[in-house]
């Protein structure tokens, strides 16, 4: 199938969301033709101490929503995130639209459904979730052609959306100073991940690039948007022609001095689910910590 082409004439209105506790950045896209929109990871939060959610960050995105008085078509998770867990179903209780993921969450549901023994009734499926996008394949989001691109590397199930001139790439790209995404988690792969991110980096130019964490790096401000053009110029770890053997070792030593992120155990649970919580026999919201598993 041939990979769709963007159209660079349309230029979403983009808004985004940051949670400090995780350092993800939620995006609210806007067609700008319309009033629908998609919502793409969105966050819920997680007191690890007090065992305890809350959904300050989505409800900031739902006011959002209702005070422009848009329509939510989409709620998009660019993969299983490892790191903070997904707000997706408290969303679409409240404003609607359909959740969608990448079709190779199945391989991350079957992985992570046996590290925490989760038994036959977790479908592993891919039910969970509305729309199970697929490498190339095209949506709408009000009358702006939308398509998905497979770029796994850190996990299996990524994908990266293109949006009109707007290029959402989740983990798999950071700010040019900040580099790339690990690849050490299971089913991650840094050979898979150099050729993802290549595969990003055909794409034109001028289009606008919005990711999914940012650090920081050396104390600069947070930021979030960048374009092609800069990555494939000057990014760390993978621009100025950096080759793929260069690549996979420096990815490989540096994945191995990395700490898990602190939210791995309980993001993976819910994510997996479609942001779901699990519970126990009494239907009460219940995570489990499996020991010695990662």
């Amino acid at each position: 199938m041939t990979q769709p082409k963007p159209d660079l004439s349309v230029k979403p209105e983009v808004t985004a969301f940051f949670d400090a506790q995780s350092n993800t950045i939620s995006y609210v896209v806007k067609d700008p033709a319309s009033p629908a929109c998609a919502v793409i990871d969105p966050v819920m939060e997680f007191d690890a101490a007090a065992g305890r959610l809350t959904h300050d960050g989505s409800n900031k995105i739902i006011a959002f929503i209702q005070e422009h008085g848009l329509t939510t078509e989409w709620i998009i998770e660019t993969h299983v995130h490892a790191d903070h867990l997904s707000g997706a179903p408290y969303l679409q209780d409240r404003i609607g639209g359909r959740i969608g993921i990448g079709e190779h969450v199945i391989t991350v549901q079957e992985t992570f459904g046996k590290i925490f023994n989760e038994g036959t009734e977790f479908e592993r499926d891919g039910s969970q979730f509305d729309r199970l996008f697929t490498d190339n394949d095209t949506y709408q989001v009000g009358q702006m052609a939308c398509f998905a691109l497979h770029t796994p590397g850190h996990t299996p199930a990524c994908m990266v959306h293109v949006m009109g001139d707007a290029v959402f790439a989740g983990d798999t790209l950071f700010m040019p100073d900040g580099g790339s995404a690990r690849a050490d988690f299971p089913g991650g792969d840094a050979g898979q991940l150099y050729d993802s991110i290549q595969r990003i980096l055909s794409l034109p130019d001028e289009m606008r690039l919005f990711i999914c964490h940012d650090y920081g790096p050396n104390g600069r401000a947070i930021a979030w948007e960048t374009t092609i053009g800069d990555e494939r110029a000057a990014n760390i770890h993978v621009g100025a022609g950096k080759s793929r053997d260069e690549f996979i070792r420096f990815r490989t030593e540096r994945d191995a001095e990395l700490a898990m992120p602190a939210l791995i155990l309980p993001s993976l649970q819910v994510n997996m689910r479609g942001g779901d919580v699990p519970a126990d026999e009494d239907g009460n919201p219940t995570l489990k910590i499996p020991l010695n598993k990662l």
